[in-house]
């Protein structure tokens, strides 16, 4: 749009055939991409480098390929629970040190767990990459022989101070667990939450976590990137140095759980100890990357991305019904989820919330949306791509980036091949892709009011 805008400028001012020459001669966008080397080591461990001399900061960052997903009924909470014992010490690493040491060097370091992947991100001034790779090989290769019950009781009540402090005790903080009962069948692998229950907590025990460490946390079910201020040589084999001898594990076969499916609309209300109404609609959607996913974005974008979207402009800003409201396509590996969560204002009702999200799905599946909006939603994603990619560590950084797009799709630097799906949209597909995966007639509906 504003190559148009330009040309359109210099027509007024210079006469149109200066114009033309000017469009003309435009140089074609440069693709999008992240250089990388990468290797595997002979215990199977992928490893990505990428150098970015911006500033003396280096980030190596570790996935793990298992998430709540990998964890049997009645024995949930593992992939969680096992990464606040990741911090716990290892061989070489006395309990307490791994945060000691990476601070004192100036880094930081952090976990987290979701449905597909667990991962562990570390910056550190780059004069400091050797201590950062060290600690994490340490415990990659070293953590079984400190791994003691009294280690292991001290974090699952962590883990249960944390699963009351962000649900039981939390505003609407069930609503969440009921989704994922309702949109999946039981035994399904995210019918559970990621924290798990306190039963399963509570019934964890010493070997049952062994088991799970020896089973997922091998080098051939991880993948390693260090990016930032490195030189690719001298840190291929600091890695090599510090992860080449630690043994592969067996291999872990690939998940193949049996579909989601939703034949008709699940209804529930349940009651927590809020203030205001909350209604909660979510449809099951393309995985991560498959046809249709990127489609959902820009519907989220188009219904609540913004105060001059669809869903905010017309509860919350013209009828005053909503207090907020919200959209997103939760892409993930094996089925994606669609959600739409709003609030009511006082005095008013879930039922008269729900008949206008009706209402404006409708129009979506009716009728395209116009090239204003879709351009809006286009620069909005954008614009969220561009700012994640700014950072080279941290969450959502090019180096947890770099190992999304791996783990996804096998290709590191996906990064002008994501963008370009986007790209490729149009409000054709948009319309399509309401009337396809937004039918009234087969979804979840929850909600939850005051008790």
């Amino acid at each position: 749009m504003s190559k148009r805008l330009s040309c359109a400028v210099l027509a007024a001012a210079l006469g149109t055939g200066t114009a033309l020459m000017a469009q003309a001669s435009a140089p074609p966008a440069a693709a999008l991409t992240v250089p990388y080397t990468q290797f595997t080591l002979t215990n199977g461990l992928h490893v990505i480098l990428h150098q970015d001399k911006t500033v003396p900061v280096a980030a190596v960052n570790v996935w793990y390929h298992v998430g709540s997903a990998r964890e049997k009924p009645g024995r949930t909470g593992f992939a969680h629970l096992f990464e606040h014992v990741m911090f716990e010490g290892s061989e070489h690493v006395p309990e307490g040190s791994f945060d000691t040491w990476l601070e004192a060097a100036g880094g930081n370091n952090n976990g987290s767990t979701s449905e597909d992947r667990t991962n562990y991100i570390t910056d550190v001034p780059s004069n400091a990459l050797e201590l950062a790779l060290y600690l994490e090989s340490d415990r990659m290769g070293y953590l079984l022989p400190t791994l003691t019950q009294s280690k292991l009781d001290g974090q699952r009540d962590v883990v249960k101070n944390e699963k009351r402090q962000r649900v039981d005790n939390a505003p609407y903080g069930q609503a969440f667990i009921e989704l994922g009962a309702m949109l999946y069948p039981p035994g399904h692998p995210y019918s559970w939450p990621t924290i798990g229950s306190m039963e399963d907590l509570s019934a964890a025990s010493l070997a049952d976590v062994i088991e799970f460490f020896k089973t997922y946390y091998v080098p051939n079910n991880a993948s390693l990137v260090v990016a930032g201020d490195i030189e690719f040589e001298s840190t291929r084999r600091l890695v090599e140095k510090w992860f080449g001898g630690i043994p592969r594990g067996a291999d872990v076969p690939p998940m193949a759980p049996a579909p989601a499916l939703l034949g008709e609309v699940k209804r529930k209300t349940i009651t927590d100890r809020v203030q205001l109404p909350r209604l909660y609609i979510a449809w099951h959607t393309p995985a991560l990357f498959e046809p249709g996913d990127a489609v959902m974005d820009y519907v989220s974008s188009l219904l609540t991305g913004g105060k001059n979207s669809r869903l905010y402009r017309r509860l919350v800003y013209e009828m005053q019904i909503a207090q907020d409201v919200t959209a997103a396509q939760q892409s993930q590996a094996l089925v994606s989820a669609f959600l739409v969560v709003a609030t009511a204002r006082p005095g008013h009702t879930l039922d008269e919330i729900r008949t206008v999200i009706d209402e404006e799905i409708d129009k979506l599946a009716a009728n395209p949306p116009d090239e204003h909006e879709m351009t809006r939603a286009l620069n909005q994603i954008e614009a969220s791509f561009y700012r994640r990619m700014e950072r080279t560590g941290g969450f959502g950084g090019k180096a947890d980036q770099l190992n999304s797009y791996y783990t996804a799709t096998g290709m590191p630097d996906y990064f002008e091949e994501d963008l370009a799906r986007y790209r490729a949209i149009s409000p054709a597909d948009v319309q399509a892709a309401v009337q396809y995966f937004l039918p009234k007639d087969r979804r979840v509906e929850l909600g939850v009011v005051p008790e």
